[in-house]
C-alpha cells in the first residue's frame, strides 16, 4: 500500500476582527490568510510514521487488546481487520467485544458470533485494557460504550479511533484540543461538531498522546501494522506485512484526491436504479479461512449498489477463522440459490492482494466508474 508523500505544516486557526482602518498592504494579507484557511490543518509533524503505545499495567504478561463493536452495526473493515492483524503477530492478548454478548452485524456485509460483553471484559480485567480500538459504529452517541472507553482511557488505555469510530471518540469527549483525523467524507461535519479539536488532513493516521485516530476505513490496514510496530518492532510488523502483501504502512496520504463528483453520484443512482441486475454474491467459509481477506473482499463487492456478499457453509459444524473468528453462515450448502454467484478466497492468496483483485473484478462486472465509487468509500489511493 503505498501512501502520497505530503508533510505541510499545520495551519492555526483564525479569527480575528478586521478593523476599519486598515493599510491596503495588511488588507491584501488578511485576506490571503483568510482565504487559504481550511477547515482541515494540514498534515501533523511529530514523529508521523510510527505510534506509541503507554502500556502501564505491570501485571499484564502480554498487552490487553480489545477491538470493540456494537451489536447492531459495526463497520466490517474497521473491526476485522485489526483484530486480525494484532492477532496474528501473537505480541498480545486480542479480545473481539462487543456492548452485549450475541451476534455483531456488520456494515456492509457479513455478521459474527460474539461471545463477550463490556461487563464478562471487566470482570476478566479490572485494571483495564492497554489499548482500545474503536470502529465506525452505528450509533456513536451508544451511552454504554462511551461510558466504558471513558473508563478505559482514565485506566490508561490508548484509544484508536478507525474511521468513522473518531464520532464515538469525540462524543466520549476524548478529542478536546486533540490533532485528529477521520474519514473524508466526514470532515466538515466533524469540523463543526467537534470543534474544539485539531483537525488534520494527508495522514492516515495521527496519535496526540494516547489518541489515535484514522482517515477512513482502508487505514485499518497501516494502523494494524503501525501498532504491530510499536509493539513488537520492525522486524515483526515487516514480518505481518509480508505475510498480508502490503510493501510499506506509513501515514502519508492525499485526503484531497477523495471526493464525489456528478460521476460518482450518477454511478451510485444508476447502480440503484437498475435493481433487476443487482446480485448476490456467496463466499464459501471454512475453518481456517482469513478472516482479513474475507472482510476486505466482502466490504469491496457490497458498496457497489450492484451486489452483496452474503456467506455459505459446507456442512453443519461451527466454522472458526485463521484468527478465531465465527462467522454466521446467511446460506447452508443444501439452500445455495442456483443464480447466486460463488466467490472463492483462496486459502493461500495474501489478503491485500486478493483485495486488489476484488477491486479489479468490481470494475470488469460493474465498470470503471463502480470500482472507482467503492475506492473513494473506502479512501483507498488511487496509484
Amino acid at each position: 500500500m503505498k501512501l502520497s508523500n505530503k508533510n505541510p505544516s499545520i495551519k492555526p486557526k483564525f479569527n480575528q476582527k478586521r478593523p476599519i482602518l486598515i493599510s491596503l498592504k495588511l488588507f491584501t494579507l488578511l485576506m490571503f490568510s483568510f482565504l487559504t484557511l481550511n477547515l482541515w490543518g494540514d498534515s501533523l509533524e511529530l514523529n508521523e510514521n510510527k505510534v506509541k503505545v503507554h502500556l502501564n499495567k505491570p501485571t499484564h504478561k502480554k498487552p490487553i487488546i480489545v477491538v470493540l463493536g456494537e451489536n447492531q452495526y459495526t463497520e466490517l473493515t474497521d473491526f476485522i481487520v485489526p483484530y486480525g492483524i494484532l492477532k496474528r503477530s501473537y505480541l498480545a492478548e486480542v479480545y473481539a467485544i462487543a456492548d452485549k454478548r450475541g451476534k455483531i452485524d456488520f456494515f456492509p456485509a457479513l455478521s459474527m458470533e460474539n461471545n463477550t460483553s463490556l461487563e464478562d471484559f471487566d470482570i476478566l480485567y479490572p485494571e483495564g485494557s492497554d489499548i482500545v480500538i474503536v470502529p465506525a459504529i452505528h450509533n456513536a452517541k451508544n451511552g454504554n460504550i462511551i461510558h466504558w472507553i471513558q473508563k478505559q482511557y482514565k485506566l490508561g488505555a490508548t484509544i484508536v479511533g478507525v474511521c468513522d469510530g473518531v464520532w464515538t471518540l469525540g462524543y466520549a469527549g476524548l478529542l478536546k484540543n486533540k490533532h485528529a483525523t477521520g474519514h473524508w467524507y466526514s470532515k466538515e461535519k466533524l469540523s463543526s461538531t467537534f470543534s474544539d479539536s485539531i483537525w488534520i488532513k494527508n495522514k492516515r493516521y495521527v496519535q496526540d498522546q494516547r489518541i489515535i485516530t484514522t482517515a477512513g476505513v482502508t487505514a485499518s490496514i497501516p494502523i494494524s501494522l503501525a501498532l504491530v510496530e510499536a509493539l513488537g518492532g520492525r522486524k515483526k510488523a515487516d514480518e505481518i506485512a509480508l505475510m498480508l502483501g502490503i510493501t510499506e504502512w506509513n501515514s502519508q496520504h492525499n485526503s484531497d484526491e477523495f471526493y464525489f463528483d456528478w460521476r460518482q453520484y450518477l454511478t451510485a443512482a444508476k447502480n440503484l436504479i437498475f435493481f433487476w441486475d443487482y446480485e448476490t454474491l456467496e463466499i464459501p467459509i471454512y475453518d481456517g479461512i482469513d478472516e482479513i481477506s474475507l472482510a476486505l473482499v466482502a466490504d469491496v463487492y457490497s458498496r457497489t449498489y450492484k451486489s452483496k456478499t452474503i456467506t455459505i457453509r459446507y456442512g453443519n459444524h461451527p466454522i472458526q477463522t485463521k484468527s478465531g473468528i465465527k462467522f454466521l453462515s446467511e446460506v447452508k450448502e443444501e439452500e445455495n440459490i442456483k443464480n447466486h454467484t460463488i466467490l472463492e478466497i483462496p486459502e493461500k492468496k495474501k489478503a491485500f492482494n486478493q483485495f486488489e483483485h476484488s477491486l479489479n473484478d468490481v470494475e470488469k462486472r460493474y465498470g470503471l466508474n463502480t470500482k472507482l465509487f467503492v475506492k473513494t468509500q473506502l479512501e483507498f489511493p488511487n496509484h
